[in-house]
């Protein structure tokens, strides 16, 4: 269960961070959420489709990581094998809480990256906060902003009807099935169907262009199976 709270440079004058990525940090994770001030740089290395939020009133973008809950195959024994990280995983065990108005940092105490022998320091000696810590401010408030825009974003998709459920079926090199469901994506035609007065306000918005980059997104599907294509023959020769 998760531990959040406020973070206190008296309390957590000693708190570190683990920065390298594993599955035994909480990296092993089929997919993130991401919002449109990310897409153009997401676009690059990873599928970003929708999915109901948990509550199931809305959708939210997310970059896929893998085809099954639990599996990230961007996860190799040296890391992360991507230039770009999501913010939403960067900025982990960080999370923003509130005050009323007032934004302020948390952290999960109970999260596997927060050690007090290894890692980057959230403070200095003397309570300054550290470079890292300052970093991570800015990592936060950029996914506050982002994820707010994400709501202006799903609204207009919604009231174009640009949103289409999908299910896709792999078939690995090794002749084994594998379905990816419950995911939904931008509908090409709808898309390509609206009139001038419509595509002259989603450019308005400033949700035109994320539009196009998540469905310039899919083509990282192609890559997605050949890193799950690799990472089944490596399994296979390692039990062998």
């Amino acid at each position: 269960m998760p531990n959040h709270v406020l973070l206190d440079n008296v309390q957590h004058k000693d708190l570190k961070v683990i920065t390298r990525h594993g599955a035994g940090l909480g990296d092993d994770i089929m997919f993130v959420a991401t919002f449109p001030a990310e897409f153009r740089t997401l676009q690059a290395h990873y599928p970003i489709v929708f999915r109901k939020s948990d509550e199931g009133t809305t959708f939210e973008p997310v970059a896929l990581f893998g085809f099954q809950q639990g599996e990230n195959l961007f996860l190799t024994e040296e890391g992360w094998d991507a230039p770009e990280i999501p913010l939403l995983v960067e900025r982990q065990p960080f999370l923003i809480g509130r005050n009323g108005d007032e934004l302020l940092v948390h952290v999960d105490l109970d999260n596997p990256r927060v050690s007090r022998t290894e890692g980057e320091p959230a403070f200095l000696p003397h309570g300054g906060i550290s470079d890292y810590l300052q970093r991570i401010n800015s990592v936060l408030f950029t996914i506050h902003q982002g994820l707010q825009d994400n709501t202006g974003l799903v609204a207009a998709l919604l009231q174009h009807e640009l949103l289409e459920s999908f299910v896709f079926d792999i078939e690995l090199d090794d002749g084994s099935q594998n379905r990816l469901a419950g995911f939904y994506t931008i509908h090409e035609e709808r898309l390509a169907a609206l009139g001038s007065a419509a595509l002259e306000a989603l450019h308005q918005a400033g949700y035109l262009q994320p539009i196009y980059m998540a469905l310039a997104s899919l083509s990282q599907f192609r890559r997605l199976i050949d890193r799950k294509n690799r990472q089944a023959k490596h399994a296979d020769a390692t039990h062998r």
